[in-house]
């Protein structure tokens, strides 16, 4: 009986081979930041910032960690994490907290420097927690909210020996140079400090 098809060269075995060798990330089409990674904060989702948006490190080795930082994003969930995903922006935070159930997305880790805090020196030492809402729009501060993001300050302070104080649990208008107002005045920081002392 007559063969149709050729047998396969050995220089086409070869090639197929290393196909098969190459990382199915890479011939997907799929940026290699949105492959799934394991999270700095259990129960966190990964959704990762673009590289364009933060800066790579070694933290605490390269940079020691002395603040968390409280934003309120004056976007949706969905519009922070958008943002932070466009590398056009050049801004981008650890953490992002939903108001309707507290569910935490890790968009930078938190060994990289994120560009939130508008002062360089602040985002080496710090890690940026944006919440989702407007200042003026104190609905948005959820019990579910105050609870979860409470819950990881808390494991932030416990990883790297960060005190649980006014002092260095702060709110983005207390960065030395920043012109923004968030977390605002309907931020409950009594609450809050109680909560993550609590957690």
């Amino acid at each position: 009986m007559e063969r149709t098809t050729p047998f396969p060269s050995r220089r086409g075995i070869l090639a197929g081979a290393a196909l098969a060798a190459v990382p199915s990330a890479l011939l997907s089409g799929t940026p290699a930041d949105a492959r799934p990674q394991a999270v700095d904060h259990p129960g966190a989702a990964w959704h990762p910032a673009s590289r364009s948006n933060y800066t790579p490190s070694n933290r605490p080795r390269a940079h020691p960690l002395h603040y968390v930082i409280i934003h309120v994003a004056q976007t949706t969930y969905s519009g922070t994490v958008s943002v932070f995903r466009n590398p056009s922006k050049k801004v981008s935070a650890h953490y992002v907290v939903r108001s309707s159930d507290g569910h935490v997305a890790q968009c930078v880790r938190e060994s990289d420097i994120a560009w939130h805090a508008g002062n360089w020196d602040y985002n080496t030492r710090s890690i940026g927690i944006e919440h989702e809402g407007w200042v003026g729009r104190p609905g948005y501060f959820t019990d579910a909210m105050y609870e979860r993001s409470a819950r990881l300050t808390a494991a932030i302070c416990a990883r790297y020996g960060i005190p649980r104080n006014r002092a260095h649990i702060i709110g983005h208008h207390e960065v030395p140079g920043s012109d923004h107002t968030d977390p605002g005045r309907h931020w409950d920081w009594k609450r809050y400090l109680r909560l993550v002392k609590s957690a």
